[in-house]
């Protein structure tokens, strides 16, 4: 179909973002946000010429391809909105609204990104079965290749996708596979989320909000360790060197302690509601701390513009937090941190 012909073509695109293309693998398929009358923002497919007027999708093997692309085109937001949209309150609150989407975009890929590196670290030394010892369904023999090399990768693996030859598998036994089904975006999307959940012992196929709640959990003792090495112990020494006593850093907080012990612990991100997987920051906000929960709710901006104190409380299930004595309330500015810097902390890379 030719590209002036496409779906929303004529609506305006005001930033693009990398989403993982189920469909046919696991490539990076940007989408384009735009923006409808009233303000109203939606995800949209997103086409580009194909050199002869015929539309096509800008697909990349990598994240960092996309995310290279998508920077490049969101780098004029604002100048966009202003062009689109008149009123000048107007024109505040769908940036707002713009970093929000984009925010939330970016954070779901850098959690899941770092749960899938640290499920792999949990699972290294499993071993890898040879190809030769695969039992594969009758007439699949094309399958031995691709499946060894998925297993040897991920080798607790209990269901595997094979876009390329449309093709999903299932664990029977120690070394026995069979075929479950064609592939079709539900599946892929489940042999995704069975990468990361797998690695801690969880279903790609069970709920993945309460799964990614689990794991997150059980993050936190690895998190911890971090404290001890000493290009962690570098970063938090610059941090306190600046003034700073709440560094954020992928789904984690880096909290200075005064009280007792004066030292570093590490704490979990939380959104403003249980259901919120992203949330337009408020960097100039900060957190009181009226006690010890182990979760930090960031200062966030409603889409309304409020702007919403920071704080920190428990998990459900975890009981009431500790309360602090109203003479130790504490009001901190945070510093925030890329995301990719906390996944390289996981796999011991140095400090830079």
């Amino acid at each position: 179909m030719r590209l002036d012909q496409m779906p929303y073509h004529s609506v305006p695109t005001i930033a693009l973002l990398p989403f993982r293309q189920f469909g046919k693998g696991w490539n990076w398929q940007l989408r384009a946000l735009k923006l409808f009358p009233d303000a109203l923002l939606a995800w949209k497919h997103h086409f580009i010429d194909n050199g002869q007027g015929h539309a096509k999708g800008q697909v990349f093997k990598t994240y960092a391809e996309a995310i290279a692309a998508a920077d490049e085109f969101n780098a004029h937001i604002h100048e966009r909105v202003r062009q689109t949209v008149d009123s000048v309150d107007l024109q505040t609150s769908t940036i707002l609204k713009i970093e929000k989407a984009l925010t939330s975009g970016r954070r779901l890929r850098d959690e899941e990104e770092l749960m899938e590196q640290e499920a792999l670290r949990r699972n290294a030394s499993l071993p890898r079965p040879s190809a030769s010892d695969l039992k594969l369904p009758r007439g699949m023999e094309a399958l031995r290749a691709p499946l060894s090399q998925e297993l040897s990768q991920a080798p607790y693996l209990q269901l595997i996708a094979l876009p390329k030859y449309n093709v999903c598998l299932r664990r029977k036994g120690d070394l026995e596979w069979e075929y479950l089904s064609s592939l079709d975006t539900k599946l892929l999307q489940c042999c995704f989320r069975e990468r990361i959940a797998r690695g801690f012992g969880f279903s790609g196929s069970d709920h993945w909000g309460r799964t990614k709640a689990q794991i997150r959990a059980s993050l936190l003792p690895r998190a911890n360790q971090l404290l001890q090495q000493a290009s962690v112990m570098q970063l938090l020494a610059d941090a306190r060197a600046r003034g700073q006593r709440v560094v954020v850093c992928g789904g984690f907080v880096f909290w200075y302690e005064e009280y007792g012990v004066p030292r570093w612990v590490i704490k979990n991100t939380g959104g403003e509601s249980s259901s919120a997987e992203g949330i337009t920051l408020w960097q100039e906000g900060t957190i009181l701390s009226k006690n010890h929960g182990r979760i930090v709710v960031l200062p966030y901006i409603k889409e309304n513009g409020d702007h919403v104190q920071g704080h920190t409380k428990n998990a459900p299930h975890d009981g009431k937090a500790l309360p602090r004595h109203p003479n130790q309330y504490v009001t901190l500015p945070f510093e925030v941190l890329d995301g990719d810097l906390m996944i390289g902390l996981f796999g011991e890379l140095p400090y830079e």
